[in-house]
């Protein structure tokens, strides 16, 4: 994987650093214990100028996974959506991918992370869609993991949370030593929660149908609109609790995320899927209009940079 593309200023603690001196000392507290929270944003190029999509929604979910966390959050959300909208000005992006990040910093050493101040920044980077053209094109192959989602009494999935991903990260290798592009995570029940880092979505008789987050999922931004933009297509959506087998004899089925998009499923555990499906495909094109500002009824979603 090639590496980030620099651009020129990252914000840092309220103030735009050059990128190469965005730096934070190596006994940060959240490089040691993964004491950190933070969200993935994109923002599109649209006919009007670059747009942020459903900004403000990710700085609040960013804020509560931060109050779990029991971290207090140094600038309001107001705050961080403006220091976004200016970053992104400053680097003169017309898109790009959006990374704040919350953490424990630099001061004391220990599981206790409390006495240690609370830092924040905010990274943009151009980036094209995280599994690839082609995967929104053709669908990606995808395996259930050997690794269980963890706990809602172990870390808390609705924590975005840094240290949290490692689960994610062995469920990932593990896929890709198996020759798929992504992995789909059960629970410790054997329901169905989500890939790596994205939500899922099943069609089977033309219902959709997604895991609850009651079944340990993070309460996706993406997964909300996919959700409104299902109903608003008249497709019948539900959540519901899913089994494996439930993948298996599914007619459709995709993946949603920030960073991924709206990805086609084409197989799981070598079991072919029809992909792309119909519904898969209306939800595809009505989730690019939305973000790249070409559905006028949806521009409340969209942030102006």
């Amino acid at each position: 994987m090639a590496a980030l593309p620099k651009v020129d200023k990252i914000w840092m603690n309220g103030e735009l650093v050059d990128w190469d001196s965005a730096q934070v000392h190596v006994l940060t507290h959240a490089l040691h214990y993964g004491s950190g929270v933070f969200e993935g944003i994109r923002c599109y190029e649209t006919p009007t100028g670059p747009a942020v999509f459903r900004l403000t929604e990710h700085m609040e979910r960013l804020a509560r996974s931060a109050k779990m966390m029991r971290m207090e959050l140094p600038y309001s959300v107001e705050q961080l959506v403006d220091a976004t909208l200016a970053l992104i000005a400053a680097n003169g992006l017309k898109s790009c991918y959006i990374r704040p990040l919350v953490y424990r910093g630099y001061g004391v050493m220990g599981l206790d992370p409390l006495p240690c101040p609370v830092d924040a920044m905010i990274a943009v980077w151009p980036w094209d869609t995280y599994l690839g053209e082609d995967a929104l094109k053709n669908g990606v192959d995808a395996g259930v993991s050997s690794w269980r989602q963890r706990s809602s009494n172990a870390l808390p999935p609705q924590i975005k949370g840094t240290g949290s991903y490692i689960n994610s990260s062995f469920a990932r290798m593990e896929a890709n030593d198996h020759g798929y592009a992504e992995a789909i995570m059960l629970n410790e029940a054997g329901m169905v929660c989500e890939g790596t880092g994205e939500n899922i979505f099943v069609v089977r008789d033309e219902i959709i149908v997604t895991p609850p987050v009651s079944d340990g999922i993070l309460e996706g931004i993406t997964r909300d609109t996919v959700i409104a933009l299902a109903q608003d297509l008249d497709f019948d959506i539900i959540e519901a609790s899913m089994t494996r087998a439930d993948l298996y004899i599914a007619d459709e089925v995709f993946f949603t995320g920030s960073a991924a998009e709206i990805v086609p499923v084409r197989s799981i555990d070598h079991r072919a899927i029809g992909t792309p499906g119909p519904m898969t495909l209306a939800i595809q094109e009505a989730y690019f209009n939305v973000v790249r500002g070409l559905d006028s009824a949806y521009e409340f979603w969209l942030e102006r940079v």
